[in-house]
Formats: C-alpha cells, structure tokens, sequence
C-alpha cells in the first residue's frame, strides 16, 4: 500500500515535507519507520514470514513486526497501529520498551532506495500465537523460534538476514536485559 509519510534530514529531523512511500524509496528520502520485535517469556522470539508480494524480502522470516510511519503521525502510536494490523494484538503504551534508533541505508536491485530511521521496540508477547490474526497482504505466516536465532542467523536460509547480524545481536542482549528485569520484579 503506497501511504504519505514524512520526508526526514539524514540526521533524522523533519523537514516539513511529505511524499508516498513509492516516491520517498524511488528518490532515497529519508523517512521513519518502526520495527517492533515480539518475545515471549520462555525466550521465544516472534518471526513473520513476509508476503510473496512484498517488493523488499518477500518470503523472508524477518522481525515480528514492522512498518512506515504515516505523516503526521507520533511514533508510537505508529508501532501500535502496525502491530494491530499485521497481527491482529492490541498493545498499550506501556506494553511498548523503545531500544534505539538506527540507521538504515540499503539500495535493493529492484530500484527501490531505503533509507530509513528504525525506531526500535520490544514487547513481551503474552497471547498465544493462534489468537494472533496476520494480515495476508502483508504477512505470510508467524512462528514462534527460540530466541538465540537472533545470534545464529548464518545456519538458517530465509531466516532474517546475515548482513544486520549486529543489529540482531543488540536486540538479543536488550530482549535478554528487560526480560530479566521483568520477571525479577514479577517475584517481588
């Protein structure tokens, strides 16, 4: 679906513009975006395989959730959005833990120039996959893996993808961090 979004500085400051998502990835403007990765208490991580359709890694297990943000719109009212509409789970502010903010610039061989600001979420995903409701156009299919593939992703084929090992592994130590944390104030 081609949305209007905001047109950011590389720095990632608005620039009081806006354009289609078609037009900000043909010229390689900078817009923001949310990833929201989904863990479970039990060290799972939450994966969606993205739609064939998809013009960027289609069939690619890839985070739990993400998407564009709208213009105009706050970024965390972004990442609730998106997760209600390709999953189907109504989350709360509170539910939301921001990690970062990253940088992302990749130019894919179908034309398409992503250069994005990655606003970082986790949330511990406390429903049972099968009352999760994927949105088809988007998402193929969800699955729960153990929580280390974010380490491991260079034994898997189709899964997430080597070259942002990194950016896995941050998530990983920061899913590892505030789970412990969590369930530490649970047994208080």
């Amino acid at each position: 679906m081609d949305e209007l979004i905001d047109i950011l500085t590389p720095e990632g400051k608005p620039t009081g513009k806006t354009a289609l998502k078609s037009e900000a990835h043909k010229h390689g403007w900078f817009h923001a975006t949310v990833h929201i990765w989904l863990f479970t208490s039990d060290k799972k991580i939450l994966l969606q395989k993205r739609a064939l359709t998809k013009k960027v890694f289609p069939g690619l297990w890839d985070i739990s959730v993400a998407g564009h943000v709208a213009a105009g719109e706050e970024i965390l009212a972004s990442a609730k959005r998106e997760v209600f509409e390709e999953i189907g789970l109504k989350l709360e502010d509170k539910d939301l833990i921001k990690i970062g903010t990253r940088i992302h610039q990749v130019n894919h061989k179908n034309g398409i120039q992503d250069n994005e600001h990655h606003h970082v979420f986790v949330a511990e995903l406390k429903v049972p996959i099968s009352e999760l409701n994927i949105q088809i156009e988007e998402v193929a299919a969800i699955k729960l893996f153990d929580l280390d593939i974010l380490q491991n992703t260079e034994n898997f084929e189709n899964v997430l993808l080597s070259r942002f090992h990194e950016y896995y592994c941050s998530v990983y130590n920061q899913i590892t961090t505030i789970s412990q944390n969590l369930h530490q104030n649970e047994k208080r």
